[in-house]
């Protein structure tokens, strides 16, 4: 009686602890992967919770059912979920176990990418910026510091996730392990650590990695399913991954690329539906199961965008708009691309099934003109100053996106050049409050010819942070601000004092009715009214610079520079009545007149005089 209670007592703590008892099984057959012993196809696409309001989470799902995927995709992020060293936060856009709930609802499986690690054109590739300022530390490494805050990190992960996985009676049917690591190193005790770590933290079902097909060797590990990113030609598919897993599969693009994404400056990447239609009906024929990276990219928004860079090409910034040319536009609408897929789906559906209708296009509309009627200098509302002898970066100022004021006073009445050694990213300089020129780490910038008037000069260099590097060798170079020194005329400029400006509550920074003076940044702010709510776009094509709010929402940035010269305002974030709008301006402060249009703008390139 003692044993038959002591099992029903651990019976018991197993349901509560995971949710509920399992009602299905995902296993690796030979060739297929196996759902309740039966082959099943994964049909997939990556869709990411915090690129999408969480109120349109489930619309979004519908259209992924509706153009014929079972399962969805998505990273964690780190940077999200720990902004600060030790405080956690999974609400609200974060909560990704409702997100994965939810996908359980709508009838589809989930693909989760949990590791630290994520690339996805995201700020330091997920990784939040506090681990720069942990001395010694080294992402992506066996190094003890990192491995200690990853550990911490994924098991906060598990608790929310963990008892979704599918042998838990949840949705999750596979987890990833790293992310394409062999692109990065090729050493399988730190991969062999990341496994470890995953089962410590729950996710005991199936795991697996996924790596571009040159780098398969390197990035997986012995045991786990070898998914293979970037190739469709279902032969190379199948060798590749019988080479790495004892000859046999299954066989999984874990990311296959219709489309692309954008970086500023850059015209817009677009890939016609026809060019990949065959390919993944080639693919599906084969029975080869696939992840379409993006099946819809939404916005990046609140300073979250990444940036790429190497020693053969610039920095490049990405843009705010995720649209990614995907099958699911920005605003989640089927596509062109959308309805070509979807056709192609269905004739591999299994028999008896059909695919429901495609939902309508949601309604767009347009904002008539209107002023902007309150403002500020920032230089006129300057938080508390740092001083240090030398500049200081963002992250010895604890200071993890936005805007940072250097401010110093030096000697006039000479000529020089300024330089600004190892800027990141972008910096408006300003000799007494007046412009004086513009350094673009894009365009490997970092010297300004000055002259400066008679007397003691007020040198102000504004230092914007354009994206943390999200791929390759340069995530361990990422602190951002002026991270070296700042020299004219061959000497070395001291005594600053740095002013911070993280703009992480827009509601924080007061305005009042009054003229602009000086043509340094400006924050503005007004409203507009609305009988209908729907989607919409603002057209900063007039504007210069910068980064808009509406009713408190980091819409993302604009740069007159395109190729993106909308933003995208979705209908859950404005309400019937007044709207509070707030343009951070960086450029053409004499700019007041915000519009909206119904439809977006985001393949139009200009060259801007900002002198």
């Amino acid at each position: 009686m003692k044993k038959n209670l002591l099992w029903l007592v651990v019976f018991c703590f197993s349901i509560s602890a995971f949710g509920q008892a399992p009602k299905h099984t995902f296993k690796l057959g030979e060739s297929d992967f196996l759902l309740d012993g039966k082959p099943f196809q994964i049909i997939s696409g990556e869709l990411h919770y915090p690129r999408v309001p969480k109120e349109a989470w489930r619309e979004r799902m519908k259209m992924a059912k509706a153009m014929g995927l079972n399962t969805i995709g998505t990273y964690v992020f780190w940077n999200l979920h720990e902004p600060q060293k030790g405080k956690f936060d999974f609400s609200g856009n974060n909560n990704i176990a409702e997100f994965v709930k939810i996908a359980q609802q709508e009838g589809l499986w989930v693909i989760l990418r949990p590791s630290p690690y994520v690339c996805a054109e995201w700020e330091f590739g997920g990784y939040p910026y506090w681990l720069q300022n942990e001395k010694g530390l080294v992402v992506r490494s066996t190094e003890k510091q990192y491995l200690e805050e990853y550990k911490k990190y994924i098991i906060e992960v598990g608790k929310q996730l963990a008892p979704l996985q599918i042998n838990h009676g949840g949705n999750i049917i596979m987890v990833q392990v790293e992310n394409e690591y062999g692109s990065y190193a090729a050493d399988k005790n730190y991969l062999d650590i990341n496994r470890k770590m995953f089962i410590e933290a729950g996710f005991d079902g199936l795991l697996y990695t996924c790596d571009p097909a040159a780098d398969v060797k390197d990035g997986h590990l012995a045991g786990l399913l070898p998914a293979v990113n970037g190739i469709d030609n279902p032969a190379k598919i199948r060798k590749l991954v019988n080479e790495n897993h004892d000859g046999k599969g299954p066989y999984f693009i874990a990311e296959w690329y219709p489309a692309w994404f954008d970086w500023w400056g850059t015209a817009h990447h677009t890939v016609p539906a026809e060019q990949y239609t065959k390919k993944l009906d080639s693919v599906l024929a084969a029975g080869i199961s696939i992840n379409m990276y993006m099946f819809h990219g939404g916005t990046t928004r609140d300073f979250m965008n990444g940036a790429n860079y190497k020693d053969i090409s610039p920095y490049e910034p990405q843009t705010s708009s995720y649209d990614y040319d995907a099958p699911l536009n920005e605003a989640g609408n089927a596509t062109e691309k959308f309805r070509q897929f979807r056709s192609v789906i269905e004739k591999h559906l299994p028999a008896g099934q059909s695919l429901p209708a495609i939902p309508a296009a949601k309604p767009s509309m347009a904002i008539a003109p209107f002023k902007l009627n309150e403002q500020v200098a920032l230089f006129n509302m300057l938080p508390q100053a740092v001083k240090n002898a030398t500049p200081l970066t963002f992250e010895d100022l604890k200071q993890d996106y936005g805007y940072v004021l250097y401010r110093t006073t030096i000697k006039g009445g000479k000529q020089g050049e300024l330089q600004l050694k190892q800027l990141r990213d972008y910096a408006i300089i300003f000799i007494n409050q007046k412009r004086a020129g513009i350094l673009d780490r894009r365009l490997n910038q970092n010297t300004l010819s000055l002259t400066l008037p008679e007397g003691d000069v007020q040198l102000d260099i504004f230092v914007e942070n354009m994206g943390r590097v999200n791929f390759g060798k340069y995530l361990l170079e990422n602190k951002k601000g002026i991270t070296e020194q700042v020299t004219f005329a061959g000497t070395e400029v001291k005594n600053w004092s740095m002013y911070g400006f993280p703009f992480k509550n827009i509601n924080s920074y007061t305005t009042k009715p009054s003229a602009i003076q000086g043509n340094g940044p400006t924050l503005q702010k007004g409203t507009f009214k609305i009988n209908t709510v729907a989607d919409t776009y603002l057209d900063m094509t007039d504007w210069g610079k910068g980064v808009v709010w509406v009713n408190g929402h980091n819409l993302g940035k604009y740069w007159a520079i395109g190729p993106q010269q909308t933003l995208y305002i979705p209908k859950e974030w404005l309400k019937k009545g007044n709207n509070d709008v707030a343009v951070l301006e960086l450029l053409k402060n004499d700019q007041q007149i915000l519009k909206a249009i119904d439809q977006p703008i985001l393949n139009t390139l200009k060259k801007i005089n900002v002198e």
